[in-house]
C-alpha cells in the first residue's frame, strides 16, 4: 500500500505513567491523544481509497497453461496484459486488538482486462491453429486483510507486519474476439490461476507497503516548532495502547528550547491524564496536563522573554512624574517634570492551574519605576506583584490557544530610593497599567497558541474543549484537507 497507511496508525491515545517527580523529560508522557471508533472508521475509509488509487492499474503476470480439450486435443493457451483496472470495496472494517490493529475489506470486488491467445494442432487438421483476442474478467466475494503491529523504539514509532492475506471467492470471465466455442474451456482452465494471480499480486502489494510505512513513521519528527524559540517535544514513550475500540501512543509533549539556552531544573507532577469525550461520536480526544503549559512558561522565563520595557501606555500621563504627583509626591518633588518608564520583570515562571471549572495563573513580577533624566535611566523604586488571572481556551484550526483576565493582585514595596510609598494610593494605577498593558501583551501572545501533535493534512473540526483536574481535554472531528501530501510532519 501507500504511504497513507500511517493515516489510520498515527493520530494517537496517550496514556501517561504513574510519575513523581520529572526525571528525565524523554520518560514523560504529558498529552493524550485518544482515536475513537468513529475516527478509526473515517480514516479506515481514507486509508482504503487512498490505497485503492495508489496500486490501479495493477499489472499481473502473464498465466500460460496447457489443456486438453475434447476433440481438438492439447490447447496452449496464454494470458497477457492481465491488468486490474478497478476495485471496489463494498464492506470493510478497522478492529484494535492485543496482537495489532486489524483491517479487513471484504466483499470486495475488482475488473480486469486481458488479452488471451491459444494455437493447437488436431489430429484430424495438422496445420497449427491460433486466435487470439481480449477478454473482461470480474472477481466477486474477494476479502482482503492485515494486520499491523506497532511499537515505540527509543522515541519513534515503529511498525511491522504481523499477517496479510488476499481470498478470490468467484470469477466470472467474458472473451471478445476468437471462437466463442472455447469460451467454456478457457473458464475451466484459467480460472483458479487468475484468482492465485490476483491473490499473490494484492498480498505482494501489502508486503510491499510495510517498509514504506515504516520508513514515513521513522521520518516524523520528534518536535513540532511553536516559533523561533520553542518546540514541542512529541517523541513516543511507550509502546502503543490498544483497546478493541481505540488506538493509541505516549508522547512527551512538553515545551523544549530550539535553541541552547540555560535551563532550570524543573519538576512537574504527571497526573496521568486520560481522554474522556462527553460526545462519544467525536473522532478524536486529545487531552493535555497543565505540565505542558507550565513547562511553556519556564521556558520562556528561562528564555528571558518575560520581561518589557514599558515607555508607551494609552493613558500617557502616567510616564510622566507629573502624574505621580498626587500619588507619590516626594516622587515629583525629586524629579519635576521628568519622563518615566516601567522596567517589569517576572521574579519566577508563571504558575498554571487546572481544575473542573477554571485555568488559574498566577504570575510573580517586579515593577520598577525608572526616572528618564537627561541621558540616565535612574531606577527609583521597585514593587513586587502577584497577579491572579483565569483563563479560557479556544481551538482555531490545529492551534489550542487562550486568554487570560485578571481577577485580583496583591503588591508590597520592595525598595525604594525616594522614601515609603503609600500602596493604596499606588493601587490603582497599577490596575490600570495591567489591564491595558500587561494583559493585552500577554493575550496577544496566547491568541497565536501552540500546534496540536495532529498529523500534517488533517484538520480538527467542531472541536469542543473542556477542563477537569489538572488536565484540559480537546474533543472533535478530523478532515482531510491535503490530498496531495506525504510530508512526514505534524
Amino acid at each position: 500500500m501507500a504511504p497513507t497507511l500511517l493515516f489510520i496508525l498515527i493520530i494517537s491515545l496517550l496514556t501517561p505513567s504513574n510519575t513523581q517527580n520529572l526525571q528525565s523529560a524523554e520518560e514523560e508522557a504529558f498529552i493524550s491523544i485518544l482515536i475513537s471508533q468513529q475516527g478509526l472508521d473515517f480514516l479506515k475509509n481514507l486509508l482504503i481509497t487512498k490505497a485503492i488509487s495508489s496500486v490501479i492499474p495493477l499489472n499481473l503476470p502473464r498465466i500460460e497453461r496447457t489443456a486438453e480439450i475434447p476433440v481438438l486435443g492439447n490447447v496452449d493457451m496464454v494470458l497477457s496484459n492481465i491488468t486490474i483496472y478497478e476495485i471496489n470495496v463494498f464492506s470493510s472494517n478497522v478492529k484494535p486488538g492485543d496482537k495489532g490493529v486489524a483491517i479487513i475489506a471484504s466483499g470486495t470486488t475488482c475488473n480486469l482486462s486481458m488479452s488471451w491467445s491459444y494455437e493447437y494442432s488436431a489430429w484430424f487438421f495438422p496445420v497449427e491453429i491460433s486466435d487470439k483476442g481480449n477478454a473482461s474478467v470480474q472477481v466477486e466475494g474477494m476479502q482482503v486483510g492485515i494486520t499491523l503491529g506497532l511499537e515505540n523504539r527509543n522515541g519513534t514509532l515503529r511498525s511491522s507486519l504481523i499477517d496479510c492475506g488476499c481470498y478470490v471467492k468467484d470469477i466470472s470471465i467474458k472473451l471478445d474476439g476468437g471462437a466463442s466455442w472455447l469460451y467454456q474451456g478457457m473458464i475451466n482452465a484459467f480460472e483458479g490461476h487468475i484468482g492465485a494471480a490476483v491473490e499473490n499480486a494484492i498480498t505482494k502489494e501489502l508486503h510491499k507497503g510495510i517498509p514504506k510505512l515504516d520508513s514515513f513513521l521513522q521520518s516524523l519528527p520528534k518536535a513540532i516548532p511553536v516559533d523561533d524559540n520553542a518546540s514541542l517535544n512529541v517523541t513516543f514513550v511507550k509502546d502503543p495502547s490498544l483497546s478493541n475500540s481505540s488506538i493509541g501512543f505516549d508522547i512527551n509533549g512538553l515545551f523544549t528550547a530550539r535553541k541552547k539556552i540555560p535551563v532550570l531544573n524543573n519538576e512537574y507532577k504527571n497526573s496521568q491524564p486520560s481522554v474522556f469525550c462527553a460526545d462519544p461520536s467525536k473522532m478524536l480526544g486529545i487531552s493535555l496536563d497543565e505540565a505542558v503549559f507550565n513547562s511553556a512558561s519556564a521556558l520562556y522565563y528561562n528564555a528571558k522573554f518575560m520581561q518589557w520595557i514599558v515607555d508607551k501606555v494609552p493613558d500617557q500621563y502616567l510616564l510622566n512624574t507629573a502624574g505621580w504627583r498626587f500619588i507619590v509626591p516626594q516622587l515629583y518633588k525629586k524629579y519635576p517634570n521628568d519622563d518615566m518608564n516601567l522596567n517589569i520583570s517576572l521574579s519566577s515562571p508563571p504558575s498554571i492551574r487546572v481544575s473542573e471549572h477554571n485555568i488559574d495563573a498566577i504570575v510573580y513580577a517586579d515593577l520598577i519605576i525608572d526616572v528618564l533624566e537627561a541621558d540616565q535611566v535612574i531606577p527609583v523604586a521597585c514593587i513586587s506583584l502577584e497577579i491572579h488571572g483565569s483563563g479560557i481556551v479556544r481551538i482555531s484550526g490545529n492551534k489550542l490557544g487562550g486568554s487570560l483576565k485578571l481577577n485580583d493582585f496583591s503588591m508590597s514595596l520592595k525598595w525604594s530610593n525616594i522614601g515609603n510609598l503609600r500602596l493604596n494610593f499606588i493601587q490603582p494605577v497599577i490596575w490600570t497599567l495591567i489591564q491595558t498593558v500587561f494583559l493585552p501583551y500577554a493575550n496577544a501572545q496566547l491568541r497565536q497558541g501552540f500546534p496540536l501533535p495532529i498529523i500534517h493534512g488533517f484538520t480538527l473540526k467542531n472541536a469542543e474543549t473542556t477542563c477537569s483536574s489538572s488536565k484540559i481535554t480537546v474533543c472533535g472531528d478530523v478532515e482531510f484537507t491535503d490530498p496531495g501530501s506525504n510530508q512526514a510532519s505534524f
